[in-house]
């Protein structure tokens, strides 16, 4: 079967993406220390900025691309996402100062997209029975490269310097766009803009039943990522004792773990008794999930609400992948998958922003119950929505 081979090559593809962009991460303050910010204050400042960079341009670009796939072919956007965050982040390694690795990352972020179009190459090869199995497979594939780039990031960094970790970034990038070109085939039929623009404007209304799953999408980002950058400062509140970056790490990685146990389960749950039950079921789950968190008194007990965070938020996404498949046209897929990824991107530069003000304007623990009704609210949205509702039920019957 075709897509099970699909499935097998994009999920390395994708975790040389996630592996590729997660290598940076962990010293990335320290080489804007190398590139002359010595003030603690200007770093701090700085790698807020640069962090959440590319972030920004990804959410502006990425229902940009979704709609060039659905006339151009998903491969040719995925090309076009390697070589070209290949090529800019291997010109990182060659920065002189923290201005123009700002600007690096916001290009960066223009030419992402590569995960959500494999998402969407997956998604349209894979029959609806085996939906939810495949796109939470294929989800690992992310999770595994996003745990493994830190560790490697670490190593390399160690070997061969900073400005070695970005060139080996942009081969691992490059390596996964040939992957695509040599070893995916997809039939595309171009599409002319001729007497399209009306129809298009009729088409798009397809959309309307998956806004609460766009939504949802960039909730279950904010929800992951709030915490992420007080998570050393409420860990010490906690935890008094040796090796503080350690236990960090491992409740960062804790969370990654349960993703990846919870993203194939719960997807082949979802393809028994239906996404939207999965989903609403996960939405509650992971709200609750925050109560150990907020209420520890130890690391053992953060560790556990951790756990089960991620491995609901790792049911979560790809319930949601599945509804984007199943109630997007076809010839809007692409682009429907575009503007589910740009909501994650949001969420992704939300989250942390929201975290921190919070955290800085009332209590730390504060954040935890906020992002619970967050998460609550959504779950209500997307259980008392008809439109929701009544477009999987006119699919099932269609199917």
């Amino acid at each position: 079967m075709y897509w099970k081979r699909s499935l097998w090559i994009l999920w390395p593809a994708n975790f040389l993406i996630a592996a590729g962009m997660s290598l940076i991460i962990p010293f990335l303050p320290l080489y804007i220390e190398k590139l002359g910010v010595h003030n603690l204050q200007q770093v701090e400042h700085w790698t807020g900025w640069i962090f959440s960079a590319q972030f920004i341009t990804s959410f502006l670009f990425q229902p940009l691309w979704g709609s060039l796939a659905d006339r151009y072919g998903r491969k040719a956007m995925l090309i076009r996402s390697a070589i070209g965050m290949g090529a800019i982040t291997a010109l990182m390694g060659f920065a002189t100062g923290p201005g123009q690795l700002l600007i690096l990352r916001l290009i960066n972020g223009l030419f992402s997209g590569f995960i959500s179009m494999s998402i969407s190459l997956q998604a349209s090869v894979t029959p609806d029975e085996h939906a939810g199995k495949s796109l939470g497979t294929l989800q690992t594939g992310q999770i595994v490269g996003t745990l493994v780039g830190p560790l490697i990031g670490g190593f390399l960094s160690e070997a061969f310097g900073f400005e070695g970790v970005f060139f080996v970034t942009g081969g691992l990038t490059l390596i996964a766009g040939l992957v695509v070109l040599f070893l995916i085939h997809e039939d595309v039929t171009v599409k002319t803009k001729k007497g399209q623009k009306q129809k298009k404007k009729k088409e798009y209304k397809a959309l309307r039943p998956l806004f609460p799953v766009f939504i949802a999408a960039a909730i279950t980002q904010l929800a992951m990522m709030s915490i992420q950058p007080i998570i050393t400062l409420y860990t010490r509140t906690i935890y008094h004792g040796q090796h503080l970056t350690l236990i960090v790490g491992l409740i960062s990685a804790v969370t990654g773990i349960a993703n990846l146990i919870g993203s194939p389960i719960l997807g082949r749950i979802g393809d028994k008794i239906g996404q939207r039950k999965v989903l609403i079921f996960s939405l509650i789950m992971a709200a609750l999930a925050f109560l150990p968190q907020v209420l520890a008194t130890n690391v053992k007990v953060l560790l556990a609400g951790r756990f089960l965070l991620g491995l609901f938020i790792g049911g979560m996404i790809p319930s949601l992948n599945v509804l984007v498949k199943k109630l997007a046209p076809a010839h809007l897929q692409a682009t429907a998958f575009g503007l589910s990824s740009s909501a994650r991107f949001l969420g992704n530069l939300l989250g942390p922003l929201l975290g921190t003000f919070i955290a800085a304007t009332y209590n730390i623990k504060d954040i935890f119950y906020i992002t619970m009704i967050f998460l609550l609210i959504n779950m209500v949205s997307i259980a008392r929505n008809k439109k929701l509702r009544l477009a999987l039920s006119q699919q099932k019957k269609a199917s």
